[in-house]
């Protein structure tokens, strides 16, 4: 085992205690903000209220757009389960020609920029399906959000396969039971815990998405983080903004912890 110098590992402390502090404190600021009474920001808050949270709750905007985020993931997060995990079972169980270039044509759109990603599904939708006369609207965002959240499924379950073991189902069935039987009670139970991690982690991703929001959104149509972008603009939104961005950090902090917690799990199996 590696040993570490006393100095080294106080180096080491602080370095970490600065990355941390630079990474939290301006969300800390956020969150103590949004219980500001003034409706502009300030530091120190001199005043504590939850107006702005009785505001925001009856805000019929926020409402809206949280609305439309929730939706948003959660179908983008089961088109990208289903469709994550069955590649990940294809490129596990079967040996065909282009698999490597499967594996990475699947990893591929969370490794580009969402701007370019964005500005790909835009041109699809304006130039190539509006002259066919198919106006894909609100589902074009949703697959727009389901196409970089596949990997967040498919590296889970992957990499979950990878280490089970192929003959408890080939017992499984030796013993009379079905393919749908063997699937429910024996390969499912084993990877359930990283599926879910990987669903959870991609509702994560989708519910604070702006860049592709932007570009594959129907007019009129607000996430909340692409109604944060828009009021940033206006000064004298800044605490209710701040209320909605303390929302979006704790629903995305919930279900990434949640993975996190299952998939330690996993590995302690």
């Amino acid at each position: 085992m590696l040993q570490m110098s006393r100095t080294a590992k106080f180096g080491l402390i602080v370095i970490v205690a600065f990355v941390l502090a630079f990474l939290y404190i301006p969300l800390f600021v956020v969150v103590v903000n949004s219980f500001n009474e003034a409706q502009l920001s300030s530091w120190p808050v001199q005043n504590f209220s939850l107006y702005w949270w009785e505001f925001a709750a009856t805000y019929e905007p926020i409402r809206l757009a949280l609305l439309n985020s929730v939706i948003v993931a959660t179908a983008a997060m089961v088109i990208a389960s289903i469709l994550g995990t069955l590649v990940a079972f294809a490129l596990n169980r079967y040996e065909f020609f282009g698999k490597s270039t499967v594996n990475l044509l699947v990893v591929l759109p969370i490794a580009l920029p969402g701007v370019v990603t964005g500005v790909a599904f835009s041109n699809t939708y304006s130039n190539f399906l509006s002259p066919l006369g198919i106006d894909i609207g609100y589902f074009g965002l949703i697959v727009s959000h389901a196409t970089f959240c596949i990997v967040m499924v498919f590296n889970n379950v992957f990499a979950r396969l990878k280490r089970m073991n192929p003959s408890l189902q080939e017992a499984s069935m030796d013993l009379g039971a079905g393919l749908w039987e063997t699937f429910r009670l024996v390969t499912f139970p084993q990877y359930r815990s990283s599926f879910i991690a990987g669903a959870l982690l991609a509702f994560a991703l989708s519910f604070d998405e702006v860049y592709v929001t932007i570009f594959t959104a129907p007019p009129g149509v607000d996430t909340l983080p692409l109604w944060i972008l828009k009021e940033m603009a206006r000064p004298n939104q800044a605490s209710v903004v701040n209320v909605v961005a303390t929302v979006v950090i704790l629903l995305s902090l919930i279900p990434v912890y949640i993975s996190q917690r299952l998939a330690r799990d996993d590995d302690v199996r």
